[in-house]
């Protein structure tokens, strides 16, 4: 069975910093595009962050570049996403999420598994 299990959102002011984890249990990281997706209110769900270890490929969505860095620990099995200089529009659940990546191009565009979501909320 495999599980997602987020920590770490949490509400900041704007310009300050967040760091969210991902623990996953049943996957491998060298088998599976790992990485964080968010939906604000009103919004379609959306990529964020992505790493696939086995195409050595990192995908950002241009609206976090230079202030989003994820990383894994592949021997813990998790993946974190540092937040930095976080705006009002990052306000989101975000979700941690794993995909089998039958193509390269699906990295961060769709996924096989979810966490549970964890709140961010900006404040201006």
């Amino acid at each position: 069975e495999v599980q997602l299990v987020e920590s770490g959102g949490g509400l900041v002011q704007a310009g300050g910093s967040l760091t969210l984890s991902c623990v996953a249990s049943g996957i491998s990281f060298n088998d599976y595009g790992i990485g964080w997706f968010r939906q604000a209110p009103g919004k379609e769900r959306e990529g964020v962050a992505c790493i696939s270890s086995a195409h050595g490929r990192t995908y950002y969505d241009d609206s976090v570049k230079g202030r989003f860095t994820i990383s894994t620990d592949n021997a813990k099995k998790t993946v974190t996403l540092q937040m930095n200089n976080l705006k009002p529009d990052d306000t989101a659940v975000y979700y941690c999420a794993a995909d089998q990546l039958r193509y390269l191009s699906d990295l961060c565009y769709r996924s096989d598994y979810w966490g549970q979501g964890t709140q961010v909320t900006v404040s201006s």
